[in-house]
């Protein structure tokens, strides 16, 4: 019998796969396999019993992966899973972006008292007009699972798109649409777009890499999207950026102390991956992965071993 502990909640239409060889504990200490989705593995002890880690979700920089390697115990992501969830707040981010839903909103709670509130609207809306996305340009950096179906809603709502990844080559950029621009230099993305989204892992070489140089070479006016890691953005220099105007919205999922004080900045609790779709997906791959390595020694998605 495995002993399985969930150090997040995790789907139950996922562990629901789980064959009667597993058995779910609440002592991390006798647990084969820890299942996790945002929970900070860092600091964490492990017991000798520990057989695998297994992360409902892409990002592993919660995991302390070279010390699980040290040990011999593999860690397994669940790639594309979520893909869908979080191209969707993309393009939910994008819209926010163009036009002042917010404010709206905003300005029609701060008058729900007002009896004449229909009238008194159709002067005050002005205030939050804005532009279609149609016909404007995409950058996309990166052209993974998520960027791919980025690009590809994008492209169907009538954008154009400028994409870059320095894994792929223009055949399979191609791939993803023929009418992608691929480019591989950041600059050529940087100057056309009138909107840029970023999915990228953070790790060294991307950390920071949305810094003052990078955003000078970016249009008047940009929109910028990060639903990937909070890092990849300098905060400081993002913030002068809209205080100058250079930026005219920074769409972020990542709240912290800096990105809810800037001005004109769109901060979300962290919610690209938060739907019930998601997490089951997400779920459903990691207890599948599980069951793989356990009954046959087969790693599927395994991030720090061979």
């Amino acid at each position: 019998m495995y002993k399985v502990h969930c150090l997040n909640n995790i789907s139950e239409k996922g562990l629901a796969l789980f064959s009667d060889q597993y058995e779910i504990t609440d002592n991390i200490d006798e647990a084969d396999v820890i299942l996790v989705r945002s929970a900070n593995m860092k600091e964490m002890e492990f017991s000798a019993n520990l057989k695998c880690v297994a992360r409902a979700g892409a990002g592993v920089n919660n995991i302390p992966l070279d010390v699980l390697a040290e040990k011999g115990i593999p860690v397994f992501n669940t790639p594309g899973a979520n893909a869908n969830a979080v191209k969707e707040l993309v393009l939910c981010g994008m819209l926010l972006a163009a036009r002042d839903v917010i404010g709206g909103i905003d300005w029609c709670r701060a008058n729900a008292d007002d009896a004449n509130v229909g009238k008194a609207a159709e002067k005050a809306k002005k205030a939050y007009a804005g532009n279609e996305i149609t016909e404007h340009t995409l950058g996309i950096i990166g052209l993974g699972a998520i960027g791919a179906k980025v690009a590809q809603a994008a492209e169907a709502l009538g954008m154009s798109l400028v994409g870059y990844d320095p894994f792929l080559d223009a055949e399979k950029a191609a791939a993803i649409s023929p009418n992608l621009t691929f480019v591989t230099d950041l600059a050529d993305l940087y100057a056309p777009a009138d909107y840029i989204t970023i999915h990228v892992p953070a790790v060294e070489g991307t950390i920071g890499m949305i810094d003052a140089a990078a955003i000078a070479q970016m249009k008047d006016g940009v929109n910028f999207l990060n639903f990937a890691r909070d890092t990849l953005v300098n905060d400081a220099d993002m913030a002068a950026a809209l205080e100058s105007g250079k930026v005219n919205r920074y769409v972020t999922d990542f709240a912290n102390a800096a990105v809810v004080n800037m001005p004109r900045a769109i901060v979300l609790p962290h919610l690209g991956a938060s739907t019930d779709e998601a997490e089951e997906n997400c779920a459903k791959m990691a207890v599948q992965e599980v069951m793989k390595y356990l009954e046959t020694g087969e790693k599927v998605h395994c991030v720090n071993l061979k």
